[in-house]
């Protein structure tokens, strides 16, 4: 029988607009709380954008993503999976990060993943920009190299900008794989596209055998046959899944810092989700969501929605 405690509130017993947001309207548990090893799946927010290189921003998307998180309720409409009867999940708050100091930031990140790994907690991270997904493997990935399933518009895989500047959003996977925390003969990336500052990236994923899915691919071939080769390639081993908003087209999820036109829509969003299941997903973030772009809020709905559909792939490992 599930635990009452980490059942979510119902819109029945409070208004959606009412009472103090959580993700998801779960209870909110911190790394102090008697509780915490009770968890099974924590959910935590990165609010933190100092790896950004152009539209500021997603250092407010946690905020916006709890608020709307209040609209999720607890069965998924087609798989009929209740995840909040099935395991244990909570709010685990946020990092505190330093805005002012890139390395004290990724710091501060790590060692808190590093306690919710040590209360043996599987972590969905809601970002922050892009570069959060680095200091979140370090920890996540202490015990090896981990295999990645990647939806965004750009690899992320950029040696260095502005002459030598290692740590933005435009590098975090360059760096895991040359840290070890990657495999990267079990890494795919889908929906790449848009213009280029060169072919830097897709050479070096050539190179070391990361498999890179463009989007001209992706519309040509489909969900089912794209997500049937991502499950191929990360194969059974321990998995990681980054989701950056910016996957998505602009149409439907604007809210965002670098958007990319010709992408997939909302609901090849959500299919592109349920495509990984049967993987071994050991954490998984959506980041990049930016609220300052997204005046509506339907960015950080689709957004929240994402996170639900991997919250729902993360519960058969229990």
């Amino acid at each position: 029988m599930s635990d009452p405690f980490f059942q979510p509130v119902s819109g029945f017993d409070l208004p959606r607009f009412a009472g103090i947001p959580t993700f998801m309207r779960l209870p909110h548990v911190g790394l102090d709380h008697p509780r915490l090893r009770d968890v099974d799946i924590g959910i935590i927010g990165v609010p933190w954008d100092s790896g950004t290189t152009n539209r500021p921003g997603p250092r407010h998307g946690p905020r916006q993503l709890r608020d709307a998180s209040t609209m999720i309720r607890a069965q998924h409409p087609t798989l009929g999976v209740r995840p909040f009867e099935k395991v244990s999940c909570a709010d685990l708050g946020d990092v505190g990060p330093n805005p002012a100091d890139i390395q004290d930031s990724m710091d501060r990140i790590t060692d808190f993943y590093n306690a919710v790994m040590n209360a043996g907690i599987l972590p969905l991270t809601a970002g922050g920009d892009h570069l959060t997904s680095l200091p979140v493997l370090r920890s996540v990935a202490r015990d090896g190299a981990l295999g990645m399933v990647h939806f965004d518009s750009h690899t992320d895989l950029y040696h260095s900008y502005f002459d030598g500047t290692m740590y933005t959003h435009g590098t975090p996977f360059r760096r895991a794989v040359e840290e070890g925390l990657l495999d990267p003969h079990r890494v795919v990336q889908i929906g790449i596209r848009g213009t280029q500052y060169d072919s830097e990236d897709m050479d070096f994923a050539k190179a070391v055998g990361i498999r890179i899915i463009t989007i001209d691919e992706f519309h040509d071939r489909g969900v089912a046959d794209v997500m049937e080769e991502a499950r191929d390639i990360v194969g059974q081993k321990p998995t990681y899944v980054s989701y950056d908003i910016d996957f998505v087209d602009p149409t439907f999820a604007p809210g965002t810092g670098t958007p990319e036109v010709g992408g997939p829509n909302s609901y090849q969003a959500l299919q592109v989700v349920r495509g990984l299941k049967g993987i071994d997903i050991v954490g998984a973030d959506l980041v990049e969501v930016s609220p300052p772009f997204d005046p509506s809020g339907g960015t950080a709905f689709l957004g929240v929605s994402i996170m639900f559909e991997l919250l729902c792939q993360m519960v058969p490992s229990f």
